[in-house]
């Protein structure tokens, strides 16, 4: 794995947020890559991705969102939303002087990546959207919200991995327990009892457990036909996805002809992108762009 430079920034509302920083290799100056992490995870699923971006002599970013990993908790659980987080990656640009980045957003990831669009459109050169769109399936909204802010403390790493493998071995049939145990040293912290608990605040749940996020929206539509008409966007799906079904699929790439598109065989929601299918993609994609 390649080496990082943990930094920290500030939002515009006084929050400490968190970042890794992987140096592109020796090479052509080529625009950065930002990386943006799912709704209850955080900037180590980057960890096999981030190295094989910086071999293509890109910078790579990869965000702690508010409430997760590194950042700091916010106050105010009603700030858990994708304008909010957009909000914080437009701070992070302008702290680092960065004025174009490729995007590769995960699940709310991409949510984010499409909110920023439209507002900030000039900061995005092109984007990754992995398996995530603007029309989601309100089966995989619903098992997402039956288990996000519902874990209590756990007492050993043998607990935790089970717990990752028992959500999400609908979507990684075939992982391995050494990818389970793995997972779970990125989703769990181990405090000063020994317990084992999410890295993730329970709060941003609320918009799910209350109703407030729906699975679709007309400006969500809106920011999506923005940002995928005005510039190159790749969507990535998993063939066993519960959130981006095919029907889902299918309306994305009618409401923008020139989507790219890839999917991964075997996986569900959301395709890691080192996958053979996913990575080959993206690097395709990348090459396309300065």
């Amino acid at each position: 794995m390649s080496t990082y430079t943990p930094i920290t920034y500030t939002s515009t509302d006084g929050l400490t947020l968190y970042a890794r920083d992987y140096a592109g290799q020796a090479g052509p100056a080529r625009l950065p890559v930002i990386c943006i992490h799912g709704l209850t995870r955080n900037s180590s699923d980057f960890d096999e991705l981030a190295p094989l971006l910086t071999n293509l002599s890109r910078r790579v970013l990869a965000l702690d969102v508010r409430g997760r990993g590194h950042s700091e908790r916010d106050p105010n659980p009603d700030n858990y939303t994708p304008t909010v987080y957009a909000g914080d990656v437009a701070k992070l640009m302008q702290d680092l002087g960065i004025e174009r980045a490729i995007f590769i957003g995960t699940s709310m990831g991409g949510l984010i990546t499409m909110t920023l669009a439209m507002r900030h459109l000039d900061r995005i050169a092109g984007a990754v959207l992995n398996d995530i769109g603007p029309i989601i399936s309100e089966k995989g909204l619903a098992r997402i919200a039956s288990y996000t802010g519902q874990c209590a403390a756990l007492s050993s790493w043998r607990e935790a991995a089970d717990y990752v493998k028992d959500i999400n071995q609908c979507a990684f049939p075939h992982n391995p327990q050494a990818e389970w145990d793995k997972w779970a040293r990125r989703a769990f912290d181990q405090i000063e009892n020994g317990s084992l608990v999410p890295r993730y605040d329970p709060n941003i749940a609320n918009a799910l457990q209350t109703g407030k996020l729906k699975p679709t929206s007309l400006g969500a539509r809106m920011a999506f036909r923005r940002l995928a008409r005005k510039r190159p966007v790749l969507l990535v799906r998993g063939v066993l996805s519960d959130l981006l079904e095919p029907e889902q699929a299918e309306w994305m790439k009618k409401a923008a002809p020139d989507l790219q598109y890839a999917e991964v065989p075997n996986v569900g929601h959301a395709p890691m992108l080192t996958e053979q299918e996913a990575w080959e993609a993206i690097r395709a994609f990348l090459a396309q762009l300065p």
